[in-house]
């Protein structure tokens, strides 16, 4: 409800300066507490905004430290199963009909001018053939369609350079599933897997023919 004239009048009659600067002051007191209880809230959320970011850095630092310790074990499992496989892989292929007279661990292929990059674990040839072996510990789907990819990649760079031999592909690991060995041999790759001390070429059959690039 509004004041009337006169009770505006009554009221005013029944202030001091010293009432007025007291209510002055008791709202200058609660401005400034909430003012600080503003700034005190600002500073805590800073804070814990600092404190995520720096928790945030923590956790990249790990998984990246994490990250790096891993590919040096897959590094070294792959180290282990190549020293296991290349001292016999031409006489085992020789088994199969090929006579390599080459291998050669661990190339890689950069062409910036076409495009073309890829690593190779293991590389057998002769004069007419060459073999693009693939080694990993557990072979995967995705690690067989990866290779599909690289001999696309290799026999491309092999064309640039008039290379017109014909290029199989291997794949080799040291625990082959049965799902991940046929999918290998329906994409027309031979499957290298352990047996007893030594191991085993397992050439595609039953339907399943070579692949040639």
């Amino acid at each position: 409800m509004m004041m009337t004239a006169e009770q505006a009048a009554e009221a005013a009659r029944g202030l001091t300066f010293e009432k007025v600067w007291a209510a002055l002051m008791e709202s200058r007191e609660r401005q400034e507490k909430s003012f600080a209880e503003v700034k005190e809230s600002f500073a805590e959320i800073k804070e814990a905004l600092a404190e995520t970011d720096r928790i945030h850095k923590r956790t990249a630092l790990q998984m990246e430290e994490t990250d790096r310790r891993l590919a040096k074990f897959g590094d070294r499992q792959g180290e282990i199963i190549e020293r296991m496989v290349m001292p016999n892989l031409i006489a085992k292929f020789h088994e199969l009909g090929f006579v390599f007279t080459k291998m050669s661990p661990y190339t890689v292929i950069k062409d910036e001018q076409n495009q073309i990059a890829t690593e190779i674990d293991i590389t057998l040839e002769n004069g007419d053939k060459v073999m693009i072996v693939e080694v990993k510990t557990k072979p995967t789907t995705q690690d067989i369609k990866e290779h599909i990819k690289r001999m696309e990649k290799v026999r491309r760079h092999a064309a640039l350079r008039a290379d017109e031999r014909k290029y199989l592909g291997a794949v080799a690991g040291m625990v082959f599933n049965d799902n991940e060995k046929t999918y290998a041999h329906k994409n027309g790759f031979y499957v290298i897997e352990p047996s007893g001390d030594t191991f085993n070429i397992i050439e595609p059959s039953g339907g399943y023919r070579p692949r040639e690039w």
